[in-house]
């Protein structure tokens, strides 16, 4: 097997590349889902000159299977639940009750340690590039499609380096437009074709988020001398 990106900085850099349309446009918002595709925007929105910012969702997990999606949940307590999966596993709906909970809890930490109580970005009328590192069953990025057509995104794309095939099928009726640079026949999983895909830590995230919020604010304040 030979991987396809070395990290996910250059899975980054290749993504800006297939997204170069969109350079510089005022009505374009990026937004990653964290932890993980937070690098991979941040090289997306520095190419292209566009504002970074976060949409956190969280997988849920199989109870005892955690790395298992059954499903997924947003900030906005705006949730998706695979009822395959839940019906092939016999997952009770108390069981999911409790992680739909927990999960709850972990959004609103995370919201205050990586946004530090900022309101999220205005989403009504804009165009929106949604990314991650990858789609495997897809169950986060439905979850944050849902929340984007909620908030009367104008224009959704879906922006991924790699991606199980049928997802990234099933994806495009969902949205307006998938971008997807790989997508292998035999897809085991995201972290398959990286190099590195070492986990992404919350201080990796907010040092991101922290450096081009300044960078953001100072391309504004230089468009207004």
């Amino acid at each position: 097997m030979s991987y396809q990106f070395k990290n996910r900085t250059e899975a980054g850099q290749k993504l800006a590349e297939a997204l170069s349309e969109y350079k510089g446009k005022k009505d374009v918002l990026l937004p990653a889902l964290p932890r993980g595709g937070v690098p991979v925007a941040y090289e997306v929105a520095k190419s292209l000159m566009l504002p970074l910012d976060i949409l956190l969702v969280r997988k849920l997990g199989v109870p005892g299977h955690e790395e298992l999606a059954m499903g997924a949940i947003a900030w906005d307590n705006e949730y998706y639940i695979n009822d395959n999966v839940v019906e092939q596993l016999h997952i009770p709906e108390a069981a999911i009750k409790r992680v739909i909970t927990k999960e709850q809890e972990e959004l609103f930490k995370r919201s205050n340690l990586y946004r530090d109580d900022l309101p999220p970005p205005e989403i009504d009328g804009k165009t929106v590039i949604l990314v991650d590192d990858g789609v495997a069953t897809g169950a986060t990025m439905r979850v944050a499609v849902s929340v984007l057509k909620h908030a009367k995104a104008k224009r959704i794309v879906v922006a991924v380096p790699v991606g199980a095939i049928d997802t990234c099928k099933e994806l495009e009726s969902d949205v307006d437009e998938v971008v997807c640079l790989y997508t292998p026949e035999l897809f085991y999983g995201v972290g398959q074709w990286y190099q590195d895909f070492s986990q992404t830590s919350d201080e990796e995230v907010q040092g991101i988020l922290k450096f081009s919020s300044q960078n953001n604010d100072n391309v504004k304040k230089s468009k207004r001398v």
